[in-house]
């Protein structure tokens, strides 16, 4: 079962993700010598790394051991204001002392074929897993989109029922828009999943992934369950207006 923990506000929402995700690596640097991340874009997130960038989180985390990745992108250049590489760079990345080697952005602005080779590459690399395994992150944050999406992970796409593959680019048709994205199957072989929702416009959704009735390929966000690790909604109270437990 998942855990779910309801905060007062945005602010509190952050500074809890922001004690777990110091906790969580200071565990995995201590047990394995590394803390691999793969980041989200949005609002809720953008608190959180500017939280992370300051004291007291700056000076707790193991930086010079953290490995930065992304659970999606937007087919923007990494200068674009829709980048959410660029969001993390500026509220986060710029302001740490992680090295430059240990940040692995998904590019935007190269081909379809090529971001998602690319990008495997880097899983594969890092992670050095076996065949039929799947790579393991530490941490995996994930945000919800009013129609229950998550990363870029959108109801009716093939990137729900994809179990093959680790990364997807596809046309996302409610967008209309080319987003890549980490798979399914990746997200859940985290060792720890938190959400981060919240806002007033973020309700209806939540209650309809927690409470509403099973349907994965209508909304995404279901469909993350960890096959062996923890998963968190870290939520405010706006957020969780419509939950009736």
């Amino acid at each position: 079962m998942p855990e779910i923990v309801v905060l007062p506000d945005l602010n509190q929402v952050a500074q809890e993700a922001a004690r777990r995700w110091v906790e969580i690596a200071q565990g995995a640097a201590a047990e394995r010598g590394s803390f691999s991340v793969a980041l989200s874009g949005g609002s809720t997130p953008r608190t959180l790394y500017e939280m992370l960038a300051g004291e007291p989180w700056r000076s707790q985390a193991p930086w010079e051991s953290t490995h930065v990745f992304w659970g999606d992108e937007r087919r923007v250049p990494s200068s674009d204001p829709q980048s959410n590489y660029r969001m993390a760079r500026e509220t986060l990345l710029d302001h740490v002392p992680i090295p430059s080697g240990q940040i692995y952005r998904m590019l935007g602005e190269d081909l379809l074929s090529s971001a998602i080779s690319d990008y495997e590459d880097k899983l594969w690399r890092y992670f050095r897993f076996g065949r039929g395994e799947w790579p393991r992150f530490d941490l995996i944050l994930l945000g919800l989109g009013p129609e229950g999406h998550t990363a870029s992970i959108f109801p009716g796409t093939r990137a729900v029922s994809d179990q093959s593959n680790m990364v997807l680019a596809y046309q996302v048709p409610q967008l209309g828009v080319e987003r890549i994205t980490l798979t399914l199957p990746v997200i859940n072989h985290a060792h720890h999943i938190i959400f981060l929702v919240a806002g007033q416009k973020k309700a209806s959704a939540l209650a309809m992934v927690l409470e509403g009735e099973r349907r994965p390929s209508a909304c995404p966000a279901q469909a993350v369950q960890p096959v062996d690790g923890t998963l968190t909604w870290l939520v405010d109270q706006a957020a969780a207006s419509e939950l009736t437990r």
